[in-house]
């Protein structure tokens, strides 16, 4: 099955998020800031999805986004954030975000995002 890629400094939504996407049948990777998930991608880690909060400590969603692109070119990355500003949407599209999600998200909204992003999967 697919994996996908889960950077958030928040516990409780990375749980969240792991109990929703782990149950519809994906791996589930995970990072606490933007920095650790860069230091995973270098290592090697190839996920089919990245889904990442803007808001982090270390390296932000905006500035990870950017980084990861020069690593992964074709792997889908979506911002999941509280941020709802045209200005942070449109850096995140400018830095490489396929996509942008206004937390909280329904469960159900998700998967079928999910699955528009990595369609077989």
């Amino acid at each position: 099955m697919a994996t996908i890629f889960l950077v958030d400094d928040s516990a409780t939504m990375l749980l969240s998020l792991k109990q929703i996407l782990g149950s519809a049948g994906f791996t589930i990777e995970t990072a606490p800031d933007g920095q650790a998930a860069f230091e995973r991608l270098k290592a090697g880690l190839k996920p089919n999805l990245i889904i990442t909060d803007i808001n982090m400590p270390r390296m932000n969603g905006l500035d990870f986004i950017k980084a990861a692109r020069t690593l992964v070119r074709f792997i889908p990355i979506l911002a999941l954030t509280t941020e709802s500003q045209a200005s942070k949407r449109d850096e995140a599209k400018r830095n490489g975000a396929t996509g942008w999600l206004v937390k909280p998200v329904d469960g159900n909204d998700l998967l079928k995002i999910v699955r528009q992003v990595m369609p077989g999967h």
